[in-house]
């Protein structure tokens, strides 16, 4: 049995202005992505629903947040973002 090989992903997620060190799989998904991402930069005090968050990579907006990061061939050391689904007035 072969197990794949970790990697590790760089996420931004400007809510907190924070960027998180992931270490995953290709077959690590993105909505597993980004509830990670989330849960720790924002924190267990303050959850963040990831129903209201998208994740872009490459600076286009993943659909389909069931896809592998295998299929997306996502490199080692590779950056994503995950924002708000709604715009935020700037007060």
């Amino acid at each position: 049995m072969t197990t794949a090989a970790a990697s590790t992903i760089r996420v931004w997620v400007p809510d907190v202005w924070d960027v998180v060190h992931l270490e995953v799989t290709p077959d690590t998904t993105i909505a597993q992505v980004k509830a990670e991402a989330l849960a720790r930069a924002v924190g267990k005090d303050r959850r963040a629903d990831p129903r209201d968050f998208v994740v872009k990579y490459r600076g286009a907006l993943v659909t389909d947040e069931n896809q592998t990061l295998g299929a997306l061939d996502v490199p080692d050391n590779a950056p994503m973002i995950v924002v708000p689904t709604r715009r935020r007035p700037v007060v």
